[in-house]
């Protein structure tokens, strides 16, 4: 790969070799502008303003004969819209795009999309036989005082559970590994990195390169592994390669989505757009809240039993399960032994547990390691099924390699062959594989509420809380697992692995039940602190966890948001969050269509900015023409159910 300076200096020198395309989004204020010489490059305008410079692109290959002449030219608009199965943000996305397509002499195919809210491009191939791909030169021209929110990492071998931290894009080494979805402002324009349509290739990271460019990085095929304990498995060589795969096929699509407003960041949904889609029937794929064991160790009371990884604990989640409508229980790590997931311990009946589930109607979803199913699938999937089980939760991944992204794949399609939903966790980041496989309804890859047992360092903050949605959920569903009932401000906070609590008020906790994104939903404290909070469960045993339609109300990057979602049944739910800092948000309503309405409120209670746990319910009438102020405590929240009035 040559640098950056070389490949425009040779542009410069010899103009008459290249050659030059342009691309505009639908709208005409995006453009894309292509040239051909020794390398491609592209570079990015928006209102003719340039907010991504010269990037350099390119993939090499056993089989590619380097040289861009162009042997076809297509160009196609498409104006249609998405019906996604899992409506994670909306029940329908306009998909409205431009595309220009480049096919070389040299078997290979570029090609790029303008849309009103960003850009993104391919590499196509099209060889006999097997392809060994030896590189792909991805990069990113920005300025070298652009700032960035970079989710720094240490390796490869990551849960991808990182805080973004702001950065000058200069300040950037070479030896600094970012994962993605990755931030970038340029001149208050917000551009997010990321892919999409990854399937049998390594993931795409970053690195730096102490400029304003940032370039592409990949972990290659594993050339030697070494399992360490019953989950762990790490690479301990690479080949020379990233992959070998299909000849002919399709590379996964890098995305830049183009934001103006932070708020336009939250229902951008360009990730899930750019992936292929299934034409098989996922109407089976039931999407719901889920009551989880593990964050709160199982520490129930008020029970004649001893509380822990037992068919009588199990037994009372489902019946709390039930008696609130919530649609699964989780069995998390312990109800089975690690390394044989095709049994359960002694402790735990599962012909008993699953009859009595099935009796309450109430679904169970078992965790698994990822290394076990991948010696167990079929044996393993085979028993769920005879149980009655309705999905797994399969952990500890820590890699995006070939050989890695490919277990995705085989672990999306024999669940699905068996109706059973997939939540990732130990993941990388969503790359829109639930529009193909809308049975992997969930994924983690964040760094989320489980942190609160043991994070010393009080990092999973309200301001952790109020970034998230702008970066990690904007690429797909985020399984932070929230919902706890013991809440502390932070000068009254502390890690408890056994009894955990959240940094914030409990009104930004129920807030993040609507503001952030997950088609399975965790409740994640016990159900005896539930039982105690009959009001907040009202809000709870309520809320959906997919929705027909979005609007973002308030939103700034690391300070607030207020978001506005539909349900199914025409119910509007709306959350506000803001950090450490209380404020008034003013939330205009006028987005409703007119009529008479009635608003139930959770609000932060009148003390909430000393116990976090304090917070207040009314009920009101609610005009669509008047502006509400509503009041956020420190670390605070808000969250409001709309109904039209009877």
């Amino acid at each position: 790969m040559k640098p950056l300076f070389a490949i425009l200096t040779l542009l410069l020198i010899n103009p008459v070799f290249s050659q030059e395309y342009v691309l505009t989004s639908p709208d005409y204020t995006v453009k894309i502008e292509l040239t051909l010489a020794q390398s491609p490059a592209f570079r990015v305008l928006l209102d003719n303003n340039e907010i991504i410079g010269p990037s350099v692109i390119g993939i090499e290959a056993d089989k590619i004969v380097q040289g861009w002449k162009v042997k076809k030219t297509l160009r196609r608009s498409v104006n249609q819209q998405l019906a996604p199965v899992v409506h994670e943000k909306s029940d329908t996305i306009h998909d409205k795009f431009n595309e220009l397509t480049l096919q070389f002499c040299n078997k290979l195919t570029l090609v790029f999309r303008a849309y009103d809210k960003g850009v993104a491009y391919r590499w196509e191939a099209s060889f006999k036989d097997s392809l060994t791909v030896l590189n792909e030169i991805a990069q990113f021209g920005f300025n070298a005082d652009d700032k960035g929110w970079c989710p720094l990492e240490e390796s490869f071998y990551s849960h991808n559970e990182r805080l973004y931290k702001q950065y000058k894009i200069s300040q950037l080494s070479k030896d600094s590994l970012e994962s993605l979805p990755a931030l970038v402002i340029h001149n208050n324009i917000n551009i997010l990195i990321s892919e999409a349509d990854l399937f049998d290739y390594p993931g795409m990271w970053l690195t730096g390169t102490n400029t304003g460019v940032l370039s592409a990085a990949y972990p290659h095929h594993p050339a030697s592994l070494k399992a360490q304990g019953d989950r762990n498995v790490r690479v301990t060589s690479y080949d020379n390669h990233l992959a070998r795969t299909q000849g002919t096929r399709t590379f996964p699509w890098r995305v830049l989505m183009i934001a103006r407003k932070d708020a336009d960041l939250l229902n951008n949904q360009l990730v899930f757009q750019l992936s292929r889609s299934t034409l098989d029937d996922y109407s089976w794929v039931k999407p719901g809240k889920i009551a989880w064991d593990w964050w709160s160790a199982l520490n129930i009371d008020g029970v004649n039993f001893k509380s822990g990884v037992n068919t009588e604990t199990y037994k009372y989640y489902v019946d709390f399960a039930a008696n609130y409508g919530i649609e699964y229980i989780i069995l998390d790590e312990g109800w089975s032994p690690t390394t044989d997931i095709t049994r359960p311990i002694e402790a735990v009946n599962m012909d008993v547990l699953a009859a009595y589930a099935k009796e309450k109607n109430v679904g169970i979803i078992l965790w698994v390691t990822w290394l076990a199913l991948d010696r167990q699938m079929t044996e393993a999937l085979d028993n769920y099924i005879k149980w009655g089980v309705k999905g797994i939760k399969v952990d500890f991944m820590q890699r995006d390699d070939q050989i890695m992204v490919n277990f995705y794949e085989h672990t999306a399609k024999e669940a699905a062959k068996r109706n059973l939903l997939v939540d990732f966790h130990g993941a990388y980041k969503p790359t829109g594989m639930e529009r193909f496989y809308p049975n992997v309804i969930t994924r983690e890859g964040v760094y989320g509420m489980e942190q609160s047992k043991w994070d010393r360092k009080a990092a999973i903050s309200p301001e952790h809380n109020v970034t998230l949605p702008f970066i990690r959920n904007a690429v797909g569903p985020m399984d932070y697992t929230p919902g706890a009932m013991l809440n502390a401000q932070r000068n009254s906070w502390a890690p408890f692995f056994e009894r955990p609590m959240s940094l914030g008020t409990r009104c930004h906790q129920l807030a993040m039940y609507v503001v952030f994104t997950s088609p399975l939903q965790m409740l994640s404290d016990a159900p005896s602190n539930y039982y105690r909070e009959p009001v907040c469960m009202e809000f709870l045993r309520q809320v959906p966890s997919v929705w027909d339609e979005s609007r973002v109300l308030e939103a700034k990057i690391g300070d607030y948001v207020a978001v506005a979602r539909r349900a199914a049944n025409g119910d509007w739910y709306v959350g506000a969050m803001t950090d450490w800092t209380a404020r008034d948000l003013q939330l205009d309503f006028s987005f409703l269509d007119p009529g008479s309405y009635t608003m139930d409120v959770w609000q932060d209670g009148i003390n909430a900015n000393r116990n976090a746990n304090d917070f207040a319910f009314k009920s009101m009438d609610l005009s669509t023409t008047a502006k509400q102020t509503v009041h956020l405590a420190p670390g605070g929240g808000w969250v409001a159910i709309i109904r039209t009035k009877k």
